[in-house]
């Protein structure tokens, strides 16, 4: 093994035993979310991958919110507001926005990778 393949094998390794500097909170990972329309005329099903970070939520789309200790979601997704509650791996609730002035509402569902 050459020496600079043994000093980046040793630094790896290293660096995988260090500890992250933040507090990881219970839903802190990546998140496939699902939106399914049960009224109006949105999109009828949407699919986001979300990151939760310190319980923190973002993503690709324009993600604003947080998942609470208990697993309670508070998340606005593109001016779509949504609330529910996430149980280990996985989770539910509703969403509701407005699409060209037109009211739309339904459900969400996640799990995590």
């Amino acid at each position: 093994m050459t020496t600079r393949r043994i000093i980046a094998f040793g630094l790896i390794a290293a660096a995988s035993t260090v500890a992250p500097a933040y507090a990881q909170q219970p839903y802190d990972g990546l998140w496939n979310v699902t939106i399914l329309t049960r009224a109006g005329s949105c999109e009828p099903s949407v699919r986001y991958p979300l990151t939760v970070t310190e319980g923190r939520v973002s993503g690709a789309a324009d993600v604003s919110g947080s998942i609470g200790r208990e697993g309670n979601v508070k998340v606005s997704i593109r001016g779509a507001y949504a609330n529910g509650q996430l149980n280990g791996n996985g989770g539910s609730g509703r969403w509701n926005a407005a699409s060209g002035g037109i009211a739309c509402s339904g459900r969400w569902e996640a799990s995590r990778q």
